[in-house]
């Protein structure tokens, strides 16, 4: 079975690391994080992902010129925004997003 594929970006290291052993505790889920925009657009273009899950940190211009790689590199990828809400809204967003 292929597990869905979630590129994590979050600048606070803490909350990130949560989110990625959160997602990653789901079997049907493998999670990358990155705390820098830098580091996103490198590992979104080393890999394939289903979604990325922005979270907390980043600039409004850095989240735009990231939305705009992705979708410059692959239009289909959703892009989910989490803010917090906890581990049931988390999965609920990445779901949604992913059926959209």
């Amino acid at each position: 079975m292929k597990k869905t594929e979630v590129l994590v970006v979050c600048t606070h290291q803490e909350i990130l690391n949560t989110v990625v052993r959160l997602i990653n505790s789901n079997i049907e889920m493998s999670a990358i994080g990155a705390n820098t925009l830098e580091q996103a657009i490198t590992t979104f273009r080393s890999a394939n992902f289903d979604l990325v899950l922005v979270g907390a940190g980043l600039q409004k211009s850095e989240e735009t010129e990231l939305e705009n790689v992705i979708k410059k590199l692959n239009r289909e990828t959703p892009i989910v925004y989490h803010y917090g809400g906890g581990s049931g809204l988390l999965f609920t967003e990445i779901y949604q997003g992913l059926s959209n």
